[in-house]
């Protein structure tokens, strides 16, 4: 099963809301760049279908968090399957549509310059990041709180926020943690150099 066809069952099996219907249809259209966009011009996931699989490895890497003994006992943080897969699935919907391919210059291993591709971030709609997202899905279905905070912290602290309202957030809506520490998982682990 590629990555698209998994996206798709998680969303079909786990979305359930009114107007999730409309949501995928969007991102399966020409309209939409999100199963073939990149997840950043050079660092995880820059390549094309980037995006899709970092959704899924936030995915997988929320439900294990969400799994551990520790967070269900102690912090008494609880999600349904529904929330897991939409904040997770949906939190990076601010980059589609936003890269293009270009190149770039480059030495190889004999000094000599070659012209790479690459890709180049274009957004034809600067909303931000984390609140476009919660921009772009409110467009077609509702949010609970917990999951419009979720997915617009999902930067945590290393986002252009105001340092005090990511660690509000994180106090007041337990689930915004927990994305950004699947976020970062994900990015640094699974996607990222040490891949």
């Amino acid at each position: 099963m590629d990555n698209k066809e998994r996206f798709l069952e998680i969303f079909n099996t786990c979305i359930h809301r009114e107007g999730a219907d409309k949501l995928l249809e969007y991102l399966l259209s020409k309209s939409s760049d999100f199963f073939t966009a990149p997840a950043s011009t050079r660092f995880h996931g820059a390549y094309e279908g980037g995006l899709v699989e970092h959704c899924l490895n936030v995915y997988e890497c929320l439900r294990d968090y969400l799994s551990r003994e520790r967070v269900r006992n102690v912090y008494k943080l609880e999600c349904d399957e529904e929330s897991v897969a939409i904040v997770a699935l949906l939190h990076d919907l601010c980059k589609v549509n936003c890269y293009k391919v270009g190149s770039r210059n480059v030495k190889d291993a004999n000094g000599v310059w070659q012209s790479v591709p690459t890709y180049e971030f274009d957004d034809k709609l600067p909303y931000g990041h984390g609140e476009k997202s919660v921009y772009i899905i409110t467009g077609f279905m509702k949010l609970t709180r917990e999951e419009a905070f979720a997915i617009r912290y999902h930067m945590g602290f290393s986002g252009c926020e105001d340092k005090r309202n990511v660690g509000d957030a994180f106090e007041q809506f337990p689930l915004a943690f927990a994305l950004n520490t699947a976020d970062m998982e994900a990015t640094y682990f699974l996607e990222g150099k040490h891949k």
